[in-house]
Parts: structure tokens; sequence; C-alpha cells
């Protein structure tokens, strides 16, 4: 029970609400510190998904089909079309689709009847029991099997074999569907048919290919082929192929044709380019955060400040109380030094003579002042992947004992980069955060609670020495009025 002024007289509420002021302001000063950290956390996991798209982005500067500098262009469309790789070279070829490789293909050769005599449908009972035998692999059917089950046994039983075939009863034709799932020669295969002694069923094999007369049928499969500069490919399983780095991509059979390769540096050229532009922009966001002035007479705002001051008076408080929050940021500052040396240390492990650092090719770093923004000499550039694609390439994608190109370089370096980010902020996504940061707000909510039970405490016993205090004023005043009473308050 709080008693509050009573017999003394005193604004009790206010003398403690003055001292609990005095007593709150180390719970004040951590909170201001708790929601800085929190500040800290969400600009560092900002930086943190920058870098996340930037290394998403020079994935592909280590990658050779990136820096294929060569286009071809098929003369005879309709019969194949042409694909550069990263190993074409200039120069004219002559293809020749000799044979597309095919599937093997069996179909109903009529509209399949039910046991009524009207055009079958896949849940209808096939109504004759017999066996079905597929290149030696037999199955069962039974007659009250639907045709749509009978599609599935003669799917299943051949998933694992050669050839695999696939199955449907097809509801609008009332026809058995029947492929190989691959192509080529190897994919024929042959269906008998037979009744459940063994003996050849032409009841059953109107029920599923329908073609008149026989109790059995085949179907072939070819392989694809070509002439490549009068060499012949034969044997092919698929209908793509890839010869002296073009990819040739098979559509029909036609007569010979000369296919160009040309140097085409623009779609590598674009790629460089577009990756340097989003650096840049990322590294001058970064250069910014480390050098941003830190405001120490700006602290963050508690609720009760807020309540004093405007909106637009917060506003130009917190963004001097934000300012800073990653100024001198020893991983940011690292993270610069680091990509300055991925983009312009020398690859080692290149040939004698071969293009070994990116200033060859017309990419340079500005003065430090700059904060290590990448320049392009785009006609130097150009000229590189024009007449050196090859060691254009190797300059950014090598990878192996003797040293990493460029594109390497700079994914593992920001992967190193995001790495530590995340150990020090964590993700607002992850389920479990073991972060630097994450640990310290843990620890600061934890000493917050323990602070807000010890000024309850305080309180209470502010309280109860201001309660016992008007109690005893209390008695003490009835005491005098009774001896008033007593001494003058006559006979």
């Amino acid at each position: 029970m709080r008693i509050g002024g009573l017999a003394s007289g005193m604004d009790t509420e206010s003398i403690v609400k003055d001292m609990m002021t005095v007593q709150k302001m180390p719970l004040d000063k951590l909170m201001q510190e708790k929601t800085f950290t929190e500040w800290q956390q969400e600009a560092v996991r900002e930086t943190n998904l920058s870098m996340s798209s930037l290394r998403t982005s020079a994935s592909s500067l280590r990658l050779q089909s990136s820096f294929n500098a060569y286009s071809a262009v098929s003369p005879n469309p309709t019969s194949f079309t042409v694909a550069t790789t990263p190993t074409a070279m200039s120069g004219s070829y002559k293809v020749e689709v000799v044979s597309v490789a095919s599937a093997a293909k069996l179909t109903s050769a009529n509209a399949v009847q039910n046991t009524a005599g009207n055009a079958a449908k896949s849940t209808d009972q096939i109504g004759v029991a017999g066996k079905i035998d597929i290149n030696g692999i037999n199955i069962d059917v039974a007659s009250t099997d639907t045709f749509a089950d009978v599609a599935k046994k003669l799917q299943d039983a051949t998933a694992s074999s050669v050839p695999a075939l696939r199955a449907s009863f097809d509801d609008t034709t009332s026809r058995f569907f029947i492929s190989t799932k691959e192509m080529g020669s190897e994919q024929a295969f042959t269906m008998n048919f037979t009744d459940v002694d063994g003996v050849a069923s032409q009841a059953l094999a109107d029920k599923i290919v329908n073609n008149g007369t026989a109790t059995a049928a085949a179907t072939g499969a070819i392989d694809g082929a070509i002439k490549f500069d009068g060499i012949a490919v034969n044997g092919l399983k698929s209908n793509q192929t890839t010869v002296n780095g073009l990819t040739i991509n098979l559509l029909q059979a036609g007569s010979e044709s000369v296919v160009n390769v040309q140097s085409n540096p623009e779609k590598p050229l674009a790629m460089i380019k577009e990756f340097i532009d989003k650096y840049n922009e990322t590294i001058d966001t970064l250069q910014k955060q480390i050098i941003e002035k830190r405001y120490p007479n700006f602290q963050p705002l508690s609720d009760e400040q807020k309540k004093e001051l405007t909106e637009t008076e917060i506003e130009l408080w917190e963004e001097k109380a934000r300012s800073g929050l990653l100024r001198n940021d020893p991983i940011m500052k690292s993270a610069l030094q680091d990509l300055r040396r991925a983009f312009m240390d020398k690859v080692s492990g290149l040939a004698d003579g071969n293009l070994n650092h990116l200033s060859q090719i017309g990419i340079n770093t500005g003065s430090y002042t700059e904060g290590g923004k990448l320049f392009i000499d785009d006609k130097k550039l150009t000229e590189a992947l024009a007449n050196k694609p090859e060691e254009v390439m190797a300059l950014f994608t090598t990878r192996d004992a003797a040293g990493n190109g460029v594109g390497a370089r700079v994914y593992d370096t920001l992967n190193d980069i995001v790495k530590k980010l995340s150990a020090k902020a964590g993700s607002s996504s992850s389920s479990v955060d073991n972060s630097t940061l994450s640990q310290k707000l843990k620890r600061m909510d934890t000493e917050i609670s323990r602070w807000q039970d010890r000024l309850t405490s305080i309180e209470d016993r502010y309280w109860k020495q201001f309660t016992a205090m008007e109690k005893a004023l209390s008695k003490m005043n009835s005491q005098s009025t009774w001896m008033q009473q007593s001494l003058f308050g006559g006979s």
C-alpha cells in the first residue's frame, strides 16, 4: 500500500519519480547502447546483402562459358542450329546432317474397343488375360486390369531396362501410345502377345496394337549422324553433339552447309562492364560508410524523449545518431584492401608472354582516395577480347595449384567477406543466430532485465520509506491532537 503525502503534505509521487530518474540513468544508457547496436547490426546486414549480390555477379567472372568470344549462325536452320563453346575457333566448317536420332514408337493401329464393343476408355477393363513379352521381359495382364493399368505395367516393368518405355492410353483416340525414353538404334523393341498358357493371342494383341492380324509388333529407332568437314560422326544417341567447340543441334537431314565462326567480343565485354559498374557502386557505398562521421553527442532517443519532440526533430536527431554506424569497421576496411588486391595482383601460373594483369586489358584502379574503384579503357578491352580471347579468358578463369585467375580471386574474396559479415551480424532469416552482435544484444537484454528488477525493488523501497514516514507523521498528529484536547479541551 502506497500513501502519498496525506500527513506530510509533500508531493511524494513527484519526489519518487525524480529520485527514480537518477536511478534509471544507467539503464537509459544501456538502452541507448542496445538501440545503437541494433542499428549497427541492421547496417552490417544491409552491407552483407550488397556483398552477397555482388558475389553472385562475380560468379560469372570465373566461368569459361562467360568468356565465349565467338559466335556462329547456322546457314540452314531447318536442318540444324549451332552455338559456340569457349573452345571454339575462328574459321569456316562444313556441316551436314545425315540422320536424326529417334526414339522407338508404337501406337495402336486402330481405335481399341472395350468388352461392350465401344471405343475403349482408360478406366475400362481390358477383358483379356495373357502375357506381353518385350525384348524378353514378361508382363502379366489380368482380364480385370484397366487399359490405364496395362500402360502402367508396361512402363514399370521396363523402367530399369533398355529400352525403358513410356506408355499411356489416350481416351480421345482410344489408342495406346508407347515410346522409348531414350533415342538411338539400341532402343528398338518387339512385343509378343500370348494367352496365359503361352499360346499366341490375337485377342490380347487387338487390345494393345490392334493392327488386325498380327500377334506381335516391332518398331525400330535410328542413331543420329553428321559429317563435320567430311569427318563422319556416327552413333549419336541424342540430337545434340559438340565438335571442335561447336554445339550442333540436329533437326532433320539436309544438305551440306558452311558454318562461319567469328570473333564476337560484345558478350564478355558487356558482362565485364556490367559487373564493374555494380562493383563500383557497392565500393562507393562501402567507402562512404567507413569514413562517415560519428556524432557522439547524438545518442538514440528514449520513448520519453521522443514525446517531447516533433516528428521532424526526431528525424533530424536520428539522422545524426545513425551516422557513422560502420565508421572504421575493420571488416569493411579489410574488404576494400582485399578486393583491390584480388583485382590488381598479377595472375601467376599463366604461360610466359600471356596476359597476366588486368591493366594489360585496360582495367585499372584509381587512387586510394577513390576507394579502389575500377576504370575501363573500352578500346583496349575490346581489342584484347577480339585479338586474344583465350588469354583474357585464362586471365579471369584460371584456377589451379599455380594460382587463381581474377574472377576466382574476386569471388573467393567476396565469399570470405560475406562469411565474416554473417559471423558479425547474422541473418534476419536464420532461425539460429550466434553472431557476435546477436550475442551482444542477448547479453544486453539480460542486463536490462536485471536493471528493471533492481529499479522495481528500489522504487518499492522508496515508497515503503515514504509510507512509513507518513504513517509515523499521522500517528504523531493524532497524539498531538489528543494531548491538545486533553490539556485545553475544557471541563
